[in-house]
């Protein structure tokens, strides 16, 4: 099924009975396993959600700014932030992340299965332009279904561990070889680029695996 991934989308999603379960979870792991070694300076973390990611950096030294367009998981953000007490080190800011430009470049550009209503790669190629010099680029997205061979209503979780019964469309996923190759190398130190798997469980109970395309890139002096 296809989506537009507007503003209607997002704050229908964020209105609904899906709300509760996406504010919930753990920080993805693969954040947590790639950024514990990176030096706490200014971060973003793009399509933020109920700021799970963002809170988590927050609370390890990192100046935050977490960005999304649903008011309702901005809102959910703020009080959750206030309640693990890193207010006053992460900013949440409502933004169409396929149009708005923030007003500094970061240490730490991030995003975590956030599907604007651009392309997927226009969406990352935005991305890589607010990382300042020497900064780090980290991507974590659904990987293409060409490359895992999901059946069709296999279903996914969101991340957070909530299941949604429909696969990403093919064009909200990517591959790790996709990303990589928008990137320049004169710009770019690639870190790692890889195609994972991992077992979640649902709230219902049913594990599932997520298949997911993970990308991190130091952009040169």
């Amino acid at each position: 099924m296809t989506h537009s991934f507007d503003k209607d989308y997002w704050d229908k999603i964020w209105q609904g009975d899906r709300a509760t379960a996406m504010a919930a979870g753990d920080p993805n792991p693969h954040l947590v396993q790639e950024v514990n070694d990176l030096t706490p300076g200014t971060a973003i973390d793009a399509g933020c959600g109920a700021g799970t990611e963002a809170i988590w950096l927050a609370a390890r030294g990192w100046r935050v700014t977490g960005a999304d367009i649903a008011a309702d998981a901005l809102a959910c953000a703020r009080e959750r932030a206030t309640a693990y007490g890193v207010d006053g080190h992460v900013q949440f800011v409502e933004a169409d992340l396929s149009t708005w430009t923030p007003h500094e470049q970061y240490d730490l550009v991030t995003t975590h299965y956030s599907h604007p209503s651009i392309p997927q790669l226009e969406f990352y190629d935005r991305l890589a332009t607010w990382v300042a010099p020497g900064g780090t680029l980290f991507i974590v997205g659904h990987l293409h279904p060409a490359n895992h061979g999901a059946a069709d209503g296999e279903g996914h979780l969101d991340g957070h561990g909530h299941r949604n019964t429909e696969q990403p469309p093919a064009e909200a996923s990517a591959t790790a070889a996709a990303i990589t190759a928008r990137l320049d190398p004169a710009v770019w130190d690639i870190q790692s680029a890889n195609e994972s798997h991992r077992t979640m469980s649902a709230p219902d109970g049913r594990e599932t695996t997520i298949h997911d395309v993970v990308v991190r890139a130091t952009r040169r002096n």
